[in-house]
């Protein structure tokens, strides 16, 4: 511990600065975008496809980009990656506020997700490089702390300008916060690099190709089956650019995703359960901001209010279950957590079109609550489960574990929704009303029927809640995982050794 406290950046506090400042243009970014969702809906005339796409563009591109811009960082510098990456994402931000079709805005979209994975990476894992063991903890927290005033002030931020302004403001917003994070990086961070490794391509493009493929797939299958020629050829090349995937980075000498990791019994549990807990919680906002504002009429500020018990809940609990992981150890905190989730979401899952805001709030407390304990155990128990020499690899590959999992969350809730809204409409609807909510309340209004809208609300409210019911499922499953998986080596217990500890000399090179 001698050797690590001496090694200590002696600005490390103003390199957090920076990394939260990173963090928060991207927080702000996806927390905004789905209050703007029913707006950009009904002025792009986008559908529910559309919308999907929407936010799954980003998020897969943003996950299929993470390992190589790891790679990227410690070859030419985790600052100059950075401001390069905080630079697109402004630019990106411009195409996105300009966009006049869904096609433009998933372009926009997309790019975006290719500037936040330059960013992303160097902000784990720079943290937790710089800070050693009896520092980190903090570090951590106030690095969290920052996200959660992003997630907090983010929705209720974008809410309060769409009440004034176009949608395209909730792009805007990106603009300043990646100058000042720009400037910051370049006044107060030094340049960094770690160990490099080579990059991947075949592997990058194979993932993306099997991760497009699968989401794609999730998408159509509602709409016609495995009959559906469609949803054959998108399985088809799912499976075989996973396989192929598996194959070469078992093969490859510098692996994008080094799959010995998954030997390791705690990484594997940590890793799944963080997969099934991103996947529950990846479609949640989607679905519970068109539920606010389509079905109980609430208006963009209301929806980014209606999630302050939410974000609140997570900081307060985030806070308490640092504290309590040295004393319970990562697998009983990560277990205690995501039982909570669940009972959250079957808390969601008993909504009506008549629920006043107490039981929805009492619903995000619990979510909240539950994600506060687990999330920061699961990380832990991850990253301590990782060899030095995969620092750097090991940040990024929690990024996109996450990400990878809240893209195939918005797709499986969203298909879920879709399919049962479509199933729950009555069958005398218009055709194009049983598509989506938005379609069907267009109907009702041109119509002037209130006995379409009432079915339209009650059929919503039942898709949704067979939406949650499936989170909560997946959020048990996760659970069980860490029981199971989550134990042995003393790695459910804080990390004391140096596996949690790499040397400063090694991962930051200041020059």
């Amino acid at each position: 511990m001698e050797a690590t406290a001496t090694a200590r950046h002696p600005r490390r506090w103003l390199i957090l600065v920076v990394l939260c400042l990173s963090t928060l243009v991207l927080v702000i970014d996806n927390m905004v975008l789905t209050v703007a969702v029913p707006t950009i809906a009904e002025d792009l005339n986008a559908s529910a496809q559309d919308l999907q796409w929407v936010l799954e563009s980003y998020m897969l591109v943003f996950a299929g980009l993470l390992l190589t811009a790891g790679s990227l960082s410690d070859k030419f510098g985790r600052r100059k990656m950075m401001i390069t990456g905080l630079a697109l994402f402004g630019a990106a931000s411009v195409v996105a506020m300009e966009a006049t079709s869904p096609e433009m805005l998933i372009i926009g979209r997309s790019l975006m997700g290719v500037g936040g994975a330059l960013v992303m990476p160097s902000t784990l894992s720079i943290l937790i490089t710089v800070f050693d063991e009896a520092e980190r903890p903090k570090a951590i927290a106030v690095w969290s702390a920052v996200a959660m005033v992003g997630l907090v002030g983010g929705p209720v931020l974008g809410g309060a300008l769409l009440a004034q302004f176009w949608w395209g403001v909730v792009f805007l917003i990106n603009i300043p916060i990646a100058i000042l994070a720009i400037l910051a990086a370049v006044i107060l961070m030094p340049e960094s690099k770690g160990p490099w490794r080579k990059a991947d391509p075949v592997g990058m493009v194979l993932s993306v190709v099997g991760m497009s493929a699968l989401v794609w797939t999730i998408n159509e299958f509602p709409k016609g089956g495995l009959s559906h020629p469609s949803t054959q050829i998108s399985l088809a090349v799912t499976v075989v650019a996973l396989i192929a995937f598996g194959i070469w980075e078992a093969r490859s000498k510098s692996p994008m995703v080094p799959l010995a990791l998954f030997r390791d019994k705690v990484f594997t549990g940590a890793s799944f359960s963080l997969v099934l807990l991103t996947l529950a919680n990846g479609g949640l906002m989607l679905v519970l901001t068109q539920y606010l504002q389509f079905v109980l009429g609430y208006t963009p500020t209301e929806t980014g209010l209606a999630f302050t018990p939410l974000a609140v809940a997570t900081l307060l609990f985030n806070t308490i279950g640092a504290s309590l992981i040295a004393k319970a150890g990562n697998r009983v905190m990560a277990v205690l957590g995501l039982l909570v989730i669940a009972s959250g979401f079957a808390l969601l899952a008993n909504l009506t079109t008549e629920s006043g805001w107490g039981v929805l709030a009492g619903a995000m407390v619990l979510m909240g609550a539950g994600s506060g304990l687990a999330m920061p155990a699961a990380m832990a128990a991850m990253m301590g489960a990782i060899p030095d020499e995969h620092a750097g690899v090991g940040s990024a590959l929690n990024d996109t574990i996450q990400q990878a999992g809240a893209a195939l969350g918005v797709a499986v809730l969203g298909a879920i929704l879709s399919s049962t809204f479509t199933h729950h409409m009555p069958d005398n609807a218009p055709a194009q009303a049983r598509h989506s909510i938005g379609d069907a309340l267009a109907a009702s209004a041109r119509t002037k029927d209130s006995g379409l809208l009432a079915a339209t609300h009650s059929a919503f409210t039942d898709a949704m809640s067979a939406s949650f019911l499936v989170g909560a499922a997946g959020v048990v499953g996760a659970a069980i995982l860490a029981v199971f998986l989550m134990k042995g080596k003393d790695k459910d217990a804080p990390a004391t050794e140096t596996a949690d500890q790499p040397t400063a000399d090694a991962v930051l090179a200041t020059h």
